[in-house]
């Protein structure tokens, strides 16, 4: 399959400062990448090169076969984006803003008027699309935000914070929304966000950028089953015994076992609890209480920084 994303050795220099260091992935169409760090991690510079808006210092970038630097126009007819504040022209309806969106993309009147109403529908602002868009709360920004950037049914789409200010019921419609324009439209998501179990429940693949640089890429089940994370077995037994501590430890997969007491915490790559619960059976030890925890995306990267992400540059 060929990548509709592609840098290698990406590069941003801002004067002394390398905003962006060496930069090299890959993203396949209909793929939902989660794109992760903390303030100064270069998140925000990529955007812009992936989109045309600045150019790489050295290395190179192709979106859609296209160099964003020497051929933005082509980049931006086939991607989407959707930044984290999002503008429209407050006087006018929700669909009337799209439609001059569709007039900027040379889509022809008839045609236009057709798309409008399928992507209004599609983010369910068929009713509001008749309303000013100053008149729209947060959450209805973000939706026609989403309608114009379908509108011309782009390849890639690159969202930046978009559950940002949403609630709750706002947030899983959005989550919705971004794995059916994946999985049904075959529309990929360049998906950039603070929030990480948002980003854990819908991406394909996480990439982690610290200081300019990629420092964890993979699925999240990979990045999970990783030195920095991985499954932990929570095993409560009648009577513990070293026979008991010494089987689970000699077990595949098994990184430590840790004892208190009767109860026992068995840290492995992966999720043990049928062999455990043999083990515990063919030692006679009584078994109490068995759970998993597979740890989330968001322990792995507060560990690996060892500090809460904040904003981004």
């Amino acid at each position: 399959m060929e990548s509709l994303v592609e840098t290698s050795s990406l590069t941003k220099h801002y004067g002394p400062i390398k905003a962006v260091d060496g930069l090299s992935l890959q993203m396949n169409p209909g793929e939902v990448y989660g794109f992760l760090g903390p303030n100064g991690s270069g998140k925000s510079t990529t955007i812009l090169m992936l989109l045309g808006m600045t150019e790489p210092t050295s290395g190179t970038v192709s979106v859609a076969g296209h160099d964003p630097t020497r051929d933005p126009t082509s980049v931006k007819r086939q991607v989407g984006y959707l930044p984290e504040a999002v503008g429209f022209y407050p006087d006018l309806t929700g669909k009337r803003n799209l439609m001059y969106t569709a007039e900027l993309n040379g889509i022809n009147k008839r045609e236009a008027e057709q798309k409008v109403e399928e992507v209004l529908q599609m983010v369910q602002l068929s009713e509001a699309g008749h309303r000013p868009a100053g008149q729209y709360s947060r959450g209805m920004r973000q939706r026609l935000g989403l309608a114009d950037v379908l509108l011309k049914e782009p390849k890639l789409v690159i969202l930046d914070d978009p559950t940002l200010g949403l609630d709750p019921a706002g947030i899983q419609w959005l989550l919705n929304l971004i794995e059916n324009m994946a999985k049904q439209k075959g529309i990929a998501v360049f998906l950039s966000s603070h929030q990480l179990h948002e980003v854990q429940r819908i991406c394909d693949r996480v990439g982690i950028m610290s200081r300019g640089k990629m420092v964890l890429e993979g699925t999240v089940s990979e990045l999970t089953a990783s030195q920095d994370g991985g499954f932990e077995v929570y095993l409560e037994v009648q009577k513990s015994n070293k026979q008991l501590i010494d089987a689970l430890s000699n077990m595949e997969s098994v990184t430590s076992v840790t004892t208190n007491g009767n109860k026992l915490t068995i840290s492995s790559s992966v999720d043990l609890r049928n062999q455990v619960s043999e083990i515990a059976f063919e030692q006679k030890a009584g078994l109490v209480e068995l759970r998993a925890s597979n740890r989330s995306l968001e322990e792995i990267y507060l560990r690996y920084f060892q500090e809460p992400a904040g904003g981004d540059s």
